[in-house]
């Protein structure tokens, strides 16, 4: 069993960035492939991120290559979502997810946060 918390969201304006964290407990982090989804305000959710095991490989949603970086510190259990030129269309509520699939590209996360919010005023 995996406990993940999401912290870091906020409002803040077009431009700006935001860092999200997501502490984990239970089974640790390290044996995780770890992602990022988010869910707009009336639409489906929509992956994000993935970071493997080791941090080594990274996969993202087309449309925030460039923008967003995921990193994981599996000394601290913690997994990061570094936002910058944040956009108002990034506006949703964020959740940091965990599964034993190493597997980036599918979308079989096997435990989830509560999620953040993040809003971004144009």
């Amino acid at each position: 069993q995996v406990q993940l918390v999401e912290s870091g969201g906020g409002l803040v304006q077009a431009g700006s960035s935001l860092r999200l964290s997501c502490a984990a407990s239970g089974r640790t982090v390290s044996r995780n492939t770890m992602g990022w989804f988010r869910r707009a305000p009336g639409k489906e959710s929509e992956f994000v991120a993935a970071i493997s095991l080791s941090g080594g490989s990274t996969y993202y949603e087309d449309s925030v290559k460039g923008r967003f970086t995921i990193s994981r510190d599996n000394a601290r259990n913690t997994v990061y979502l570094q936002m910058n030129s944040l956009k108002p269309e990034d506006t949703a509520v964020y959740y940091c997810a965990a599964k034993v699939s190493v597997v980036l590209t599918t979308m079989d996360y096997n435990y989830w946060g509560q999620g953040t919010q993040v809003t971004v005023s144009s």
